[in-house]
């Protein structure tokens, strides 16, 4: 006979070992522990005994109706409150409804799961876990992200403290009790919580959760948007000290770059550089007049490994985000402008890009190393284009023999390649804030497209390029970068506005780049170019990353990744371990090529830096919004010139030319008639003069409002309408009750129809991005 299995504790548990079983399960019933210890009989009776004494002596609580857990404990999985932040912007949670004693935990993301990271106010649910510094509460999901959360400004009276939202569609004042804003000043800016309540008529009631900075501060609109958008903010702890205890690897396992003259050439204010670029003749009698062009990029895979916290962090913010006035960067300091930054004269790890093209410009080989290089010199584009056209100084004039005047003649010739390939050539102006050490705004001024910013442009380009053609080479996954070909819709409102300026456009033809650069070139120079360039623009799909490939329309290019800022973008680290995946690049016991578990999440991967790069495009968007609202504050009664851009029926968008700011002129204020919004001719019409304003129109408008805290700025028009069509016809009028207008009976621009919202810039409108970061 075999002998009955041994039951896992014989005869009633000690206290410490009782306790510790719950501390493992988290709770459990008396039947359940009775079960695990093998407890009959008078055992059991014994068992209830002790657990009541344990109650009594406060070691041991009820949880639910049943079930016991030690006293402080957790349960394994619960519904908590994001309830905290601290220095290192780490988050903690509570267990709802849990009282102000109840343990906090650590809030742990989990980075296979897209979408954006909980904020202050969230509610998660978590798993709990013991760790070695107390609670830890793991990412399940997130119940209701920024859904019942305003981040607004204070406003006190004796009577009330009222919380205004600084978005400017929102309509959510809260009032938050006078305890809570006790040491609170008028003007700070807060994140509060929606109180949930039966509460139907008036204000709604709030508490407040943080403070994020006052409306006065001169950074204040960076905060706001970083606050707004959920952007994270510093690092935590151990990613800082995983940072600091990075070394420079050696030259084993690398080839040796240091002796090619690669050279930096970045932004005047830039503080990290992760490109190098150097460009010599080919000798190869094969190819005459070709050349070989070299690209060095910071081998942030050395540093950043796989299901590290430098990892994890990297991962959850996506890419860093540029404001006027500061960065809030994907990496530590001591990575992103220390070891990973290619400084002049200082030996970094690389993974480098030998590319051959021919005197036509067409690329015919490539091969990607593993190196050490030192960088010659750090250049600005200013410096580098003025050396170019004759104005060397003190670094430039040594090298211009050696380095410039190749890679210019190189890039000349890689041009000849660009121009048959025909990528879209939209132009799309920038502007830059030129902020004093106070964070005051000195100037807002247009960014100068040069030479220079081509040239590293279309180096990248190729780089990336040779990036995606080596994984697909290799069968190796990879994220792409993709860019889909307009819609038939957009094709269609295209053309719709073209044919209101007179210019013909097939709509049933297909969108090619080619076609589109035609139109471009025979507007450019003209009085419509630069509202062609918006409306083609505005024509595209957004480019996205994506384990799939369709191409890239924008760029006509079959295939495309990103490849060349890995200290910026959480994609090209994941590029680059492909690569050293693929090419077998990596030292034996140092994994930090990509993993089988990272091919497995490359579409949640690229859902997730989709996501983050849309995050900070909006922060920096609504960020440049308010300082730009900030500087015209003064200006106010002011007269500017304009073009509008976006015709909507509650009014008109305008961009000032000297600024580039938008700004709205609301319909209410066009006259006292209705103006009928017709979306084929963009514009809106006069119900009785058949009177038109319409999109790309050059005005002239008065500042009446410029409102910081929320970016929005109103304008008063000076200019006049253009007359009738003589050509359109009744219906396009829109009079009311003879057919073709779209108001209701209450609403455009009579008084007690809706109002519109303050300022800002239309729906679905595109801002240019800055050159070399978003292709």
């Amino acid at each position: 006979m075999s002998k009955s299995p041994r039951r896992p504790v014989a005869g009633l548990p000690d206290e410490d070992t009782l306790i510790a079983f719950l501390r493992e399960a988290g709770t459990a019933e008396k039947t359940d522990i009775a079960r695990h210890f093998g407890l009959k009989g008078g055992e059991r009776r014994a068992l209830r005994e002790m657990i009541r004494a344990l109650e009594e002596a406060g070691k041991l609580g009820k949880r639910g109706r049943k079930g016991f857990s030690e006293v402080g404990a957790l349960p394994p999985v619960g519904v908590a409150d994001v309830v905290e932040r601290d220095m290192d912007g780490e988050l903690y949670v509570r267990l709802v409804e849990a009282s102000a004693d109840a343990p906090r935990a650590l809030l742990v993301p989990d980075n296979d799961k897209p979408g954006p990271a909980p904020g202050m106010g969230d509610r998660v649910l978590v798993k709990f876990a013991r760790g070695e510094d107390g609670w830890e509460a793991r990412l399940i999901k997130t119940l209701d992200a920024g859904a019942n959360k305003v981040l607004g400004v204070i406003r006190k009276s004796n009577k009330e403290v009222r919380v205004e939202p600084v978005d400017r569609r929102s309509k959510d004042v809260l009032i938050v009790p006078h305890a809570q804003a006790e040491g609170l000043r008028d003007g700070d800016l807060v994140l509060a919580a929606i109180e949930k309540g039966d509460q139907r008529y008036g204000p709604k009631r709030g508490k407040i959760l943080e403070k994020i900075g006052h409306e006065g501060d001169a950074r204040a609109a960076s905060l706001i948007a970083i606050a707004a958008h959920n952007v994270p903010m510093g690092f935590s702890e151990a990613v800082e000290k995983e940072a600091e205890d990075q070394e420079l690897p050696s030259l084993k396992g690398r080839e040796d770059l240091r002796d090619l003259p690669l050279i930096t050439i970045d932004p005047a204010d830039a503080r990290d550089h992760d490109d190098a670029v150097y460009a010599m003749r080919d000798e190869d009698p094969k190819n005459a007049e070709g050349w070989i062009v070299w690209v060095a990029i910071a081998d942030v895979a050395a540093y950043v490994r796989p299901n590290t916290h430098l990892d994890r962090e990297a991962r959850d913010k996506g890419n860093s985000t540029y404001f006027p006035d500061r960065v809030e960067p994907m990496l530590p300091e001591r990575l992103s402008n220390g070891l990973c930054s290619l400084k002049e004269g200082e030996n970094r790890a690389c993974m480098a890009v030998r590319m051959v093209f021919d005197r036509d410009g067409r690329k015919t080989g490539h091969k990607f190393v593993r190196g050490l290089m030192r960088s010659q010199a750090k250049l600005s584009y200013e410096q580098a284009q003025s050396a170019i056209d004759g104005q060397t100084d003190d670094a430039t004039g040594p090298i211009m023999e050696a380095i410039l005047y190749p890679l210019w003649n190189a890039y000349r010739t890689m041009l000849k390649g660009r121009l048959k390939r025909s990528p879209l050539a939209i132009e799309s102006p920038e502007r830059r804030i030129r902020m004093n050490d106070q964070g005051q705004i000195i100037s807002i001024e247009a960014r100068v497209s040069l030479e220079a910013h081509r040239l590293i442009e279309e180096m990248m380009i190729q780089a990336n390029v040779c990036a995606a053609e080596t994984l697909e080479q290799k069968k190796t996954p990879l994220l792409y970068r993709v860019h889909d070909a307009p819609s038939q819709e957009k094709l269609f409102n295209l053309g719709d506005f073209l044919q209101t300026i007179g210019k013909p456009w097939t709509k049933g033809e297909p969108a090619t780049t080619k076609r589109f650069n035609k139109l471009l070139d025979e507007t450019r120079g003209g009085d419509h170019a630069e509202v062609v360039n918006e409306v083609v623009l505005r024509s595209q799909m957004q480019a996205i990353y994506s384990a799939e490939n369709v191409g890239h329309f924008g760029l006509n290019l079959d295939r495309y990744a990103h490849f060349t800022s890995p200290i910026r973008r959480y994609s090209d680290l994941i590029v680059h371990r492909g690569l050293i995946r693929a090419l077998g690049l990596g030292p034996k016991g140092n994994h930090d090529g990509l993993t089988d578990r990272e091919v497995v999440e490359l579409p949640a991967i690229a859902e997730q830096v989709t996501m983050t790069e849309r995050r900070s495009m909006a922060a920096e968007r609504a960020a440049m919004d308010r300082y730009m609202a900030a500087f015209l504050q003064e200006r106010v009664g002011a007269t500017f010139p304009g073009r509008i851009t976006g015709v909507t029926r509650f009014g008109l968008f305008v961009r000032l030319h000297e600024t580039g700011a938008d700004g709205l002129v609301p319909v209410s204020s066009l006259g006292g008639e209705y103006f009928h919004h017709d979306e084929k001719q963009h514009a809106l019409i006069g119900e009785r003069s058949g009177q038109r304003w319409t999109l790309g129109r050059t005005v002239e408008v008065r500042l009446k409002e410029a409102t910081p805290i929320t970016g929005g700025l109103v304008f008063e028009m000076l200019s006049e309408p253009a007359p009738r069509d003589p050509n359109a016809p009744a219906a396009r009028l829109g009079v009311r009750g003879r057919g073709g207008g779209d108001f209701p009976k209450r609403g455009g621009n009579r008084p007690g129809g809706p109002k519109p919202p303050k300022g800002g810039r239309p729906s679905g409108g595109l801002k240019g991005v800055r050159k070399g970061k978003r292709r």
